[in-house]
């Protein structure tokens, strides 16, 4: 067909992210770039576009996502519960006792962000849920606090050796003749993966210093004034008899189950998997699908026994916040539902063929230059697709034998890979992060990736920067000493020029 293997295929995503932009509202607008993505690879076919949409595009969109559909009704189950019997209007009077500033709030959202590592669904729907009643406490916007969850998920998962993103890196680059294991390969990009350590210095450097522009400033001001941005349906109940810890256990219970059951699912009790008591071997083996509702299911059953003994919440109060926590992500499992089947329009028409030879063209250009240019073609091709995972799947095996094994510019190349997919992701409105994200702060999922952009491509750009100095200079930590330093000093820019300040306004 004439549009397959060739730019067309990243039409279908571009029309929708325009489109999304543009009108604000997202399920027409991926319905669109659906319909698009269905007509081009049939040929405007109608009858074969239909079928290609159902078949093709929304079946295995929804089957192939069914574990994290499932994980999804629980957390909003979990979180339905802990807020029904008063655990978190009992956080947040405890959190307005100990933490007494906006920038305090934002950076306990952080900490809570980079210490949940181990999954980037995971780590969104919880630091959402447990921060919610603490930044709202602070009048922290709802898009901010989408922007600091968003910061501290994929980021923070592509430079965690254990993770399931490791792991899904690991697999890709395990298939091929490196020399070393996916895991060390892994490893060993982490100091030159320069926007996801940036972004985790923008984020501490942009609190501290008690600003924000952009559309960004314009949430925050409101919030400042009472309009978080909240889409409802996460009001909390104070009961006398509920404590902290009617939040803390059942999220704790969440965390343990989850990390059992991705080790599990690993293989790691298993004889006959071949990781059979390798901690980081089943980690790199399991299947997040799998895992995290399995995980999730054990914690919310003892969760919900736990605070029917607390006797905070009666058996039939527990039963009726199942209802509450899957209306409250029916938006996010939509949002999920088009954004997958979009890609699958994409895989369809060829976008990995396509940017392949987009690689190879490039790669006999400036040989210096490359690592940067990798950088660009990855956060575009991630931000067309929506999908970091997808991003370095396909970029990965094209990438590796660009360069001379024994070269330093093979991990610097890898590096520049791994982080233009999570730049990419990053900025997509179409990224399961993303939607996920938002999901975890409960905000319009829009308003999440306006506000959360300029600061995306900021980072970007510095980072394209390093990665031009990385090809030269090729030793990471003097490379990211000058990012670093080139992060803060943007940022005194940027305060001193188009900045408003936020953090540091006299609450009334």
């Amino acid at each position: 067909m004439e549009f397959v293997n060739t730019f067309w295929a990243l039409v279908p995503p571009i029309v929708a992210i325009v489109l999304a932009l543009i009108t604000k509202e997202t399920y027409s607008s991926l319905f669109i770039g659906i319909l698009v993505g269905a007509l081009l690879a049939t040929g405007f076919n109608p009858i074969g576009t239909i079928d290609t949409m159902i078949n093709e595009g929304f079946v295995p969109a929804i089957s192939g996502n069914a574990g994290i559909f499932m994980f999804l009704v629980i957390l909003g189950f979990m979180v339905a519960l802990v807020n029904t019997a008063g655990g978190s209007a009992a956080f947040g009077k405890w959190a307005a006792k100990h933490v007494k500033s906006r920038a305090g709030a934002a950076l306990a959202a952080f900490v809570l962000g980079v210490l949940i590592f181990i999954d980037d669904y995971f780590n969104c729907l919880t630091v959402g849920s447990v921060m919610r009643p603490l930044t709202d406490q602070q009048k922290i916007s709802r898009a901010k606090l989408a922007y600091i969850i968003d910061a501290t998920a994929a980021p923070i998962c592509m430079i965690a050796p254990v993770s399931s993103w490791a792991a899904a890196v690991s697999g890709v680059a395990g298939q091929l003749d490196t020399g070393v294991s996916g895991i060390q390969l892994f490893i060993q990009a982490i100091p030159y993966n320069f926007y996801s350590l940036l972004t985790l210095i923008f984020v501490i450097a942009l609190t501290v210093m008690g600003f924000d522009y952009g559309p960004m400033a314009k949430a925050e001001l409101k919030a400042l004034q009472g309009e978080l941005g909240s889409l409802g349906n996460d009001e909390s109940v104070e009961i006398s008899k509920a404590s902290l810890w009617d939040m803390l256990v059942p999220i704790i219970m969440l965390i343990v189950f989850c990390v059992i059951g991705l080790v599990y699912v690993g293989g790691y009790w298993d004889p006959e998997s071949g990781v059979a008591g390798d901690f980081i071997g089943a980690f790199g083996n399991t299947d997040a699908f799998v895992a995290l509702p399995w995980g999730s299911l054990i914690a919310l059953v003892l969760s919900i026994i736990y605070l029917i003994c607390r006797r905070v919440i009666t058996f039939k109060g527990a039963m009726e916040c199942a209802v509450k926590g899957f209306n409250a992500m029916v938006p996010a499992i939509l949002i999920l539902t088009f954004a997958v089947t979009l890609k699958n329009m994409t895989g369809l028409l060829g976008a990995a063929e396509y940017v392949a030879g987009v690689m190879e063209a490039a790669s006999k250009g400036l040989f210096m230059m490359l690592p940067a240019i990798i950088f660009i073609v990855a956060c575009l091709l991630a931000f067309a697709t929506g999908t970091s995972w997808g991003t370095f799947g396909i970029l990965i095996p094209i990438v590796l034998p660009i360069f001379d094994p024994s070269s330093p510019l093979l991990m610097i190349g890898i590096s520049a890979c791994l982080a233009g997919a999570v730049c990419g992701d990053h900025c997509s409105p179409i990224s399961d992060t993303t939607i996920m994200a938002s999901a975890g702060a409960n905000c319009n999922h829009i308003q999440h990736v306006q506000t959360q952009l300029p600061y995306a491509v900021t980072v970007a750009l510095i980072s394209f920067v390093n990665f031009i100095l990385a090809g030269l200079i090729q030793n990471p930590w003097i490379c990211l000493a000058i990012g670093a330093v080139m992060t803060i000093a943007v940022l005194f820019v940027l305060r001193a020029t188009i900045g408003k300040k936020t953090g540091c306004v006299e609450q009334q």
